[in-house]
Protein backbone atom coordinates (compact mmCIF):
# COMPACT_ATOMS: atom_id res chain seq x y z
CA UNK A 1 0.00 0.00 0.00
CA UNK A 2 1.59 3.28 -1.05
CA UNK A 3 1.67 5.43 2.33
CA UNK A 4 1.97 8.97 0.49
CA UNK A 5 3.12 10.59 -2.20
CA UNK A 6 6.48 12.94 -2.22
CA UNK A 7 5.85 16.45 -2.25
CA UNK A 8 5.67 18.10 -6.03
CA UNK A 9 4.86 14.68 -7.50
CA UNK A 10 2.01 14.38 -9.88
CA UNK A 11 -0.39 11.06 -10.73
CA UNK A 12 -0.49 10.14 -14.29
CA UNK A 13 -4.16 11.40 -14.37
CA UNK A 14 -2.61 15.18 -13.40
CA UNK A 15 0.09 14.91 -15.87
CA UNK A 16 -2.08 13.94 -18.54
CA UNK A 17 -4.97 16.93 -18.27
CA UNK A 18 -2.04 18.80 -17.87
CA UNK A 19 -0.59 18.39 -21.28
CA UNK A 20 -4.64 18.23 -22.62
CA UNK A 21 -4.93 21.66 -21.72
CA UNK A 22 -2.04 22.65 -23.65
CA UNK A 23 -3.30 20.82 -26.89
CA UNK A 24 -6.43 21.96 -29.53
CA UNK A 25 -7.22 18.23 -29.99
CA UNK A 26 -9.11 17.47 -33.30
CA UNK A 27 -11.64 14.39 -33.44
CA UNK A 28 -10.88 12.10 -36.62
CA UNK A 29 -13.14 13.57 -38.91
CA UNK A 30 -10.98 16.94 -39.13
CA UNK A 31 -7.69 15.00 -39.12
CA UNK A 32 -8.85 13.21 -41.86
CA UNK A 33 -9.95 16.52 -43.58
CA UNK A 34 -6.24 17.98 -42.77
CA UNK A 35 -4.24 15.17 -43.84
CA UNK A 36 -5.84 15.90 -47.22
CA UNK A 37 -4.69 19.54 -47.19
CA UNK A 38 -1.04 18.51 -45.97
CA UNK A 39 -1.23 17.47 -41.95
CA UNK A 40 1.09 14.83 -41.03
CA UNK A 41 -0.81 12.21 -39.37
CA UNK A 42 2.25 10.53 -36.89
CA UNK A 43 1.18 6.92 -35.36
CA UNK A 44 3.44 6.03 -32.46
CA UNK A 45 2.23 2.41 -31.59
CA UNK A 46 4.61 -0.38 -31.46
CA UNK A 47 4.60 -3.01 -34.45
CA UNK A 48 2.95 -5.64 -32.46
CA UNK A 49 -0.29 -3.40 -31.45
CA UNK A 50 0.16 -1.82 -35.40
CA UNK A 51 -0.36 -5.95 -36.32
CA UNK A 52 -3.14 -6.63 -34.19
CA UNK A 53 -5.31 -3.08 -34.95
CA UNK A 54 -4.05 -1.99 -38.29
CA UNK A 55 -3.05 1.21 -39.56
CA UNK A 56 -3.70 4.45 -41.02
CA UNK A 57 -2.93 4.60 -45.24
CA UNK A 58 -0.50 7.71 -45.50
CA UNK A 59 0.13 8.01 -42.00
CA UNK A 60 4.04 8.32 -40.54
CA UNK A 61 5.65 5.57 -38.25
CA UNK A 62 7.40 7.12 -35.40
CA UNK A 63 7.48 4.81 -32.66
CA UNK A 64 7.34 6.52 -29.22
CA UNK A 65 11.10 6.02 -28.22
CA UNK A 66 12.35 7.90 -31.22
CA UNK A 67 9.96 10.78 -31.71
CA UNK A 68 11.49 13.85 -30.31
CA UNK A 69 14.65 13.01 -32.01
CA UNK A 70 12.78 12.43 -35.43
CA UNK A 71 11.03 15.76 -35.39
CA UNK A 72 13.44 18.32 -33.36
CA UNK A 73 14.21 20.32 -36.41
CA UNK A 74 17.43 21.07 -34.83
CA UNK A 75 18.73 17.44 -34.18
CA UNK A 76 20.69 15.66 -36.06
CA UNK A 77 18.42 12.17 -36.58
CA UNK A 78 15.54 14.57 -37.70
CA UNK A 79 13.21 13.28 -40.83
CA UNK A 80 14.44 15.41 -44.02
CA UNK A 81 10.97 16.74 -43.94
CA UNK A 82 11.56 18.42 -40.99
CA UNK A 83 12.39 22.11 -41.72
CA UNK A 84 10.79 23.90 -39.17
CA UNK A 85 8.22 24.40 -36.66
CA UNK A 86 5.31 25.30 -38.19
CA UNK A 87 4.50 21.82 -39.67
CA UNK A 88 1.06 20.50 -38.56
CA UNK A 89 1.86 17.09 -36.88
CA UNK A 90 -1.46 14.90 -35.72
CA UNK A 91 -0.12 12.40 -33.44
CA UNK A 92 -2.37 9.35 -32.83
CA UNK A 93 -1.73 6.21 -30.67
CA UNK A 94 -4.34 3.19 -29.49
CA UNK A 95 -7.20 4.96 -27.83
CA UNK A 96 -5.08 8.42 -27.28
CA UNK A 97 -3.29 8.50 -23.69
CA UNK A 98 -0.08 8.38 -24.79
CA UNK A 99 -0.60 10.55 -27.60
CA UNK A 100 -1.74 13.77 -25.35
CA UNK A 101 1.66 13.11 -23.74
CA UNK A 102 3.75 12.90 -26.69
CA UNK A 103 2.02 15.89 -28.45
CA UNK A 104 2.75 17.66 -25.20
CA UNK A 105 6.73 16.83 -25.71
CA UNK A 106 6.48 18.09 -29.24
CA UNK A 107 5.27 21.96 -27.78
CA UNK A 108 8.41 21.92 -25.71
CA UNK A 109 10.36 21.39 -28.86
CA UNK A 110 8.97 24.44 -30.29
CA UNK A 111 6.26 22.52 -32.87
CA UNK A 112 3.18 25.16 -32.00
CA UNK A 113 0.91 23.22 -34.51
CA UNK A 114 1.55 19.98 -32.88
CA UNK A 115 -1.70 18.01 -31.22
CA UNK A 116 -3.22 14.41 -31.19
CA UNK A 117 -5.86 12.57 -32.53
CA UNK A 118 -8.85 12.75 -29.75
CA UNK A 119 -9.56 9.21 -29.09
CA UNK A 120 -6.77 7.47 -30.94
CA UNK A 121 -7.35 4.89 -34.50
CA UNK A 122 -10.29 3.12 -32.37
CA UNK A 123 -11.84 6.28 -33.19
CA UNK A 124 -11.29 6.88 -36.60
CA UNK A 125 -12.14 3.14 -37.23
CA UNK A 126 -15.33 3.96 -35.13
CA UNK A 127 -15.95 6.95 -37.66
CA UNK A 128 -15.64 4.78 -40.65
CA UNK A 129 -12.52 6.31 -41.93
CA UNK A 130 -9.71 4.30 -44.09
CA UNK A 131 -8.17 1.91 -42.99
CA UNK A 132 -5.52 -0.73 -43.54
CA UNK A 133 -4.43 -4.20 -41.93
CA UNK A 134 -1.31 -4.00 -39.91
CA UNK A 135 1.82 -4.43 -42.29
CA UNK A 136 0.30 -3.84 -45.89
CA UNK A 137 3.16 -1.38 -46.94
CA UNK A 138 0.15 1.54 -46.94
CA UNK A 139 2.44 3.80 -44.31
CA UNK A 140 5.62 5.76 -44.42
CA UNK A 141 8.72 3.93 -41.77
CA UNK A 142 10.70 6.13 -40.48
CA UNK A 143 14.13 4.99 -39.75
CA UNK A 144 14.10 2.83 -36.57
CA UNK A 145 10.47 2.02 -36.81
CA UNK A 146 9.87 -1.75 -36.88
CA UNK A 147 7.11 -2.55 -39.89
CA UNK A 148 4.14 -4.77 -38.61
CA UNK A 149 3.66 -8.00 -39.80
CA UNK A 150 0.91 -8.47 -41.91
CA UNK A 151 -1.94 -10.59 -39.66
CA UNK A 152 -3.15 -14.21 -40.37
CA UNK A 153 -6.19 -13.54 -38.48
CA UNK A 154 -9.35 -12.87 -40.72
CA UNK A 155 -10.23 -8.74 -41.10
CA UNK A 156 -11.98 -7.31 -38.35
CA UNK A 157 -15.21 -5.07 -39.29
CA UNK A 158 -13.46 -1.87 -38.77
CA UNK A 159 -10.80 -2.79 -42.28
CA UNK A 160 -11.35 0.42 -44.61
CA UNK A 161 -10.07 1.37 -48.20
CA UNK A 162 -6.78 1.39 -48.65
CA UNK A 163 -5.26 4.42 -50.81
CA UNK A 164 -1.73 5.03 -51.95
CA UNK A 165 1.50 5.52 -49.67
CA UNK A 166 2.02 8.79 -49.43
CA UNK A 167 5.37 10.64 -50.44
CA UNK A 168 6.87 12.95 -48.25
CA UNK A 169 10.02 15.12 -49.86
CA UNK A 170 11.47 17.67 -47.33
CA UNK A 171 10.88 21.37 -49.36
CA UNK A 172 14.02 23.03 -50.31
CA UNK A 173 14.35 25.84 -47.31
CA UNK A 174 16.54 26.42 -44.67
CA UNK A 175 15.42 25.72 -41.28
CA UNK A 176 13.28 28.07 -39.17
CA UNK A 177 14.95 29.70 -35.99
CA UNK A 178 13.74 28.00 -33.07
CA UNK A 179 10.99 29.42 -31.48
CA UNK A 180 11.57 31.83 -27.83
CA UNK A 181 11.13 28.93 -24.51
CA UNK A 182 11.65 26.15 -26.48
CA UNK A 183 14.38 23.09 -26.45
CA UNK A 184 16.35 21.19 -28.88
CA UNK A 185 16.07 17.43 -27.92
CA UNK A 186 20.05 17.40 -28.66
CA UNK A 187 20.29 19.36 -25.43
CA UNK A 188 19.91 16.15 -23.86
CA UNK A 189 21.25 13.57 -25.94
CA UNK A 190 23.79 11.89 -24.86
CA UNK A 191 26.15 11.07 -28.17
CA UNK A 192 27.44 7.84 -28.32
CA UNK A 193 24.68 5.60 -25.73
CA UNK A 194 21.58 6.59 -28.09
CA UNK A 195 20.07 3.65 -29.99
CA UNK A 196 19.81 5.88 -33.02
CA UNK A 197 23.53 7.23 -32.82
CA UNK A 198 24.83 10.34 -35.06
CA UNK A 199 23.44 9.31 -38.40
CA UNK A 200 19.93 8.80 -37.37
CA UNK A 201 19.93 5.13 -37.77
CA UNK A 202 18.79 1.96 -35.29
CA UNK A 203 20.49 -0.61 -35.27
CA UNK A 204 18.57 -3.90 -34.45
CA UNK A 205 19.83 -6.25 -31.53
CA UNK A 206 19.53 -9.08 -30.43
CA UNK A 207 16.27 -9.10 -29.12
CA UNK A 208 14.43 -9.42 -32.37
CA UNK A 209 12.60 -6.02 -31.82
CA UNK A 210 11.53 -6.07 -35.93
CA UNK A 211 9.49 -9.11 -35.10
CA UNK A 212 6.14 -9.06 -32.88
CA UNK A 213 6.30 -12.05 -30.54
CA UNK A 214 4.81 -15.51 -32.25
CA UNK A 215 1.65 -15.20 -29.88
CA UNK A 216 1.17 -11.58 -31.81
CA UNK A 217 1.70 -12.54 -34.96
CA UNK A 218 -0.93 -15.38 -35.43
CA UNK A 219 -3.52 -12.93 -34.56
CA UNK A 220 -4.03 -13.81 -30.83
CA UNK A 221 -5.43 -10.94 -28.70
CA UNK A 222 -2.74 -9.82 -26.22
CA UNK A 223 -3.39 -7.28 -23.53
CA UNK A 224 -1.64 -3.89 -25.02
CA UNK A 225 -1.03 -0.28 -23.50
CA UNK A 226 -3.09 2.82 -24.16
Amino acid sequence: MVMGRPPGSHTIDEILAAARARLLRVEPEEAFREMAEGAVLVDIRPAAQRAIYGEIPGSVIIERNHLEWRLDPCCEARLPWVTGYDHRIIIFCQDSYTSSLAAAALLDLGLYRATDLIGGIRAWAAAGLPWAPGGAGTVTLAPGAAPALLSRSPPGRFWGAVFPRRSFVAPSVQTAPRPFGSRGITAGWIRGRSRLGGTGRSRPGRSGWRRPPPALACGRRATTAR
